[in-house]
């Protein structure tokens, strides 16, 4: 089972963080690092999930109604940790570059299936380039055509397809031509022997507990995923199933 860092280690760390992303690249045998990015007003590109800054800052209001310079004084908590900031995909892409060379792979969620945000397919495209970390990155959103976006955009990009159940990935997968499905871990709604055999990856996504709130202490059982058919997953506590390094 593949193990990949959702919002990077954001049960014990505030998610979407360059800290949430430190702690996730001293793990060793860590498959990848989910993120999501958004818009700013002012076209930037940044890391946060919700389209309104409310949850995981003091701020009020969209994503896209801030320009950066402004998203930039918001202040993320991060208990005896220096408070966080909004992270630019710029900011993101340079800590995680040098470990992307070693192997490390980068689940980019375009956050686009509220707000389609124009432009940003191009936009992310071009800076995964500009670090040269494009065979390191799989792009997936709940928005298909965002995804056929990207595929115009670089044929050769790796795309996963998100939903809830696994059969609304596969009609999914068919506009945009994608490389794996990425349904809800509870969303096995169809035998998978089939796509696993041909190599094609199931990479499921768990709810949970996120930080600053408090863990429930339970632990997956990794074999029965397996033997359902997904073959990685993304959790917000990878270090307890990593945890000799």
């Amino acid at each position: 089972m593949k193990i990949w860092a959702h919002r990077g280690c954001s049960q014990m760390y505030p998610e979407n963080t360059l800290l949430a992303f430190e702690q996730a690249i001293r793990l060793k045998k860590l498959e990848g690092i989910e993120l999501d990015i958004q818009l700013t007003k002012d076209g930037e590109l940044v890391v946060i999930h919700d389209e309104r800054v409310d949850r995981t800052t003091e701020g009020i209001g969209f994503v896209r109604d801030y320009q950066l310079a402004e998203l930039k004084k918001l202040h993320i908590y991060a208990g005896s940790h220096p408070c966080q900031a909004i992270p630019t995909m710029d900011e993101v892409f340079a800590l995680l570059t040098p470990r992307l060379k070693e192997g490390l792979k980068l689940n980019i969620e375009l956050k686009t299936s509220v707000y389609p945000y124009p432009g940003i397919e191009e936009k992310i495209i071009d800076l995964a380039q500009k670090w040269g970390a494009q065979k390191s990155i799989i792009y997936s959103s709940f928005y298909t055509l965002s995804l056929e976006r990207v595929r115009e955009l670089d044929p050769d990009a790796e795309i996963g397809v998100l939903d809830t159940m696994v059969s609304d990935c596969l009609f999914k997968s068919k506009g945009c031509v994608a490389d794996a499905l990425h349904p809800f871990w509870r969303g096995i709604d169809l035998p998978l022997e089939r796509l696993t055999k041909e190599g094609y990856p199931v990479r499921a996504w768990l709810s949970g507990h996120l930080y600053p709130e408090k863990p429930s202490g339970g632990i997956l059982d990794l074999e029965e995923l397996e033997r359902k058919g997904i073959t990685d997953v993304f959790l917000n506590e990878p270090e307890r199933y990593l945890a000799d390094g």
